[in-house]
Order: structure tokens, then sequence, then C-alpha cells
């Protein structure tokens, strides 16, 4: 997320810092209804453990450093960061792989640089990254959308999943899973099918995967509120939606039976919360207005051409911490010219 800078001296207050991130909070919460009506509790209940979890080790680390508790835990930033990491992760994913998670992304990616304010690269997505690479079994366990499911897990078999591990007699992870709609494209066209062929498989919605278009269209909500807000500016998630967007056209103008259309990559994943609440931190992020175009560009691109070429299905969470090691050097050739300063500086 980006913030407005104030009036001079230019210091945002802990009281302001927390209202904008109460603010993030609340805009998520349509992209999470959606996401709690198709793949059941389990969201919500790792989104209560991984604040507990995200409190727990700020204050912890804080402690430790000799820092104030109460101002940094009260500005909600650790609370943020938690919920977008629970986003990006499976419905059901098990609470020591939460723990781990939330720990590399409030402890090292964020505390140990300084805290909010030094991190250089996101934390929500350095935790993402971690267990993506540590632990790729349960990192694809996603569940079957329950508008196509057999079963249903209720509120205490959801918690008996995070915890032990344990599923209702009869039931097993082959049995409520499925693969995401970006991994059934990369896996049908890896055995050769086309994609007209894949989209006809049952887990395709409208336009992109059954129940993953509404989640998007439900970031998208609470991101356009941020917008009308201030809480974000408008460069990130533009740059990074037309580049993503354009980028997929043309490869499917020139082979649409191999590479899947604008809408599919826009819907069909997580750009529209990387485009919105991840892409847009202000930390780690560009912060010259033609650097914030070109950051949000290139996460864009790189989404693309990860998920047409490189090794994981979905790409967000690489392509922000690639372009957050690239943002000073934006920075630097981007900053507006001091008026009165001429061509040769």
């Amino acid at each position: 997320m980006e913030f407005k800078t104030s009036s001079s001296p230019h210091l945002e207050s802990v009281n302001s810092v927390s209202r904008m991130m109460r603010q993030v909070l609340l805009a998520l919460i349509p992209g999470i209804a959606a996401a709690t009506w198709f793949f059941g509790w389990g969201i919500l209940i790792n989104l209560v453990l991984a604040t507990l979890l995200a409190v727990g080790f700020e204050a912890a680390i804080l402690a430790l450093r000799k820092r104030p508790i109460k101002p940094v835990i009260s500005d909600c930033s650790a609370i943020v960061t938690a919920w977008l990491l629970v986003l990006a992760l499976p419905p059901l994913a098990p609470w020591w792989l939460l723990t781990v998670g939330v720990f590399f992304a409030i402890v090292v990616a964020k505390q140990l640089y300084g805290g909010l304010g030094y991190n250089p690269f996101n934390p929500a997505m350095v935790g993402y990254v971690v267990l993506l690479i540590s632990f790729p079994a349960p990192m694809t366990s996603w569940l079957t959308p329950a508008s196509i499911a057999d079963f249903h897990l209720g509120l205490w078999d959801s918690l008996q999943v995070v915890f032990s591990g344990t599923f209702p007699t009869g039931l097993d992870w082959d049995a409520v899973t499925a693969a995401t709609p970006l991994d059934s494209i990369r896996s049908g066209l890896r055995q050769g099918q086309t994609i007209s062929e894949i989209h006809k498989t049952v887990t395709f919605g409208l336009v992109a995967g059954e129940g993953w278009e509404w989640i998007s269209a439900g970031y998208a909500v609470g991101g356009l509120w941020l917008l009308k807000r201030g809480i974000i500016g408008w460069q990130v998630p533009v740059s990074l939606l037309l580049a993503l967007g354009m980028m997929a056209a043309a490869f499917s103008l020139y082979d649409p039976e191999y590479y899947s259309s604008p809408l599919y990559h826009l819907l069909g994943g997580g750009a529209m919360l990387g485009a919105f609440f991840i892409a847009t931190d202000p930390v780690s992020g560009s912060t010259t207005p033609r650097g914030r175009l070109i950051f949000g560009a290139g996460v864009g691109i790189l989404t693309f051409t990860i998920r047409s070429w490189g090794g994981y299905p979905d790409a967000i969470a690489f392509a922000v911490l690639l372009m957050n090691m690239a943002a000073p050097m934006i920075d630097e050739y981007t900053r507006p010219r001091i008026y009165g300063q001429n061509g040769r500086g």
C-alpha cells in the first residue's frame, strides 16, 4: 500500500498509520467473504490464528530489542501482513505451516530489518515464498470450491484439519482438494491438452476458475474503495493490471490454444490481491510517480513470464520480491527534477 504524504513535517503519526491499516483490513473483507463462501471455514480460522501469531511474534521481538511494544502493536501493520499471508495460502493450511510463514514475515522480513518503514521486501510475500519453496506439498492442497464440491467441511471439521490433520471418517486430502485454475492450465498443457480442452473441466467458471473469479472481484471492489479513499495511488494497480493484461492478450492472439486469455490471468489467480494490496506496499515498492508506474508494470510482466514459462503456476509473490530489489534503482532514475534545476543536474 502507498500512503499519501501529509503536510510538513511529512511524518505520519502512529494513529494515522493505524487508521490506514484498519481501512486496508476493511477493504479485504469483500474478498475474504467470497473466499469463505467458496472455500469454507478454514479461511476464517487461519485469519484468527495468523493475527494472534503476528501480534505475539512482534511483541516478543520488540521485547528482545528492548523497544516499546504498545505503539508498534497498535498500528495494525502486523495484522495486515498476517491477513495477506493467509489469503495467499490454501484454506486449510495446517497451524505449523502458518506459524512458520508468520514467523518469517514478521520476525525475519520485518523486525530484523528495523520494523515498519525499513523492510526492503514485502513481509507477507517473504513468508509465502519461504513456505512455497520449503513445503510445496501442503502449499498446493487447495480445497475444491463449495459450488462443485462433493463434501463440505463444517467449522468443527475444519478446526480438526487445521490443528490435527484429521478428516471426518471416509475423507482425506484427495477427496476434498483440487488443482487451482492456474495449476490446471499448467498441468494440462504439459500433458498435451489445449486451452479449450482444459477449460471444459468442471473446475472452470465463467471466465476463470470456479469461485476464483468472484474472489478476485471482491479484492477489486476493496481495492477500488482504497483508491477512492486515497489510501493507495492508481499508478501501481493500473500499470500492473494493464501490463499483465496486455502481455496475456498479445500471446493469446498469437496462440489461443496455448496461452490463456487476459481475463483468465486477471481473475484466475492472485492478480487482484497483488495489484491492490501487495504491490502497493509503500515501504518496499517504488516511491516516485513514474517509478510506481514502472514498478507495477514490472510486476505484471514478471507475473505473466513466470506463469507462462517458470516453475510456479502463480507468480505474484516472486514478481513483487524481484521488483522490490529493483525499487531503489527505479527511484534513483525517476526522481522528479527539483524546481530550477537544469538538465545537467
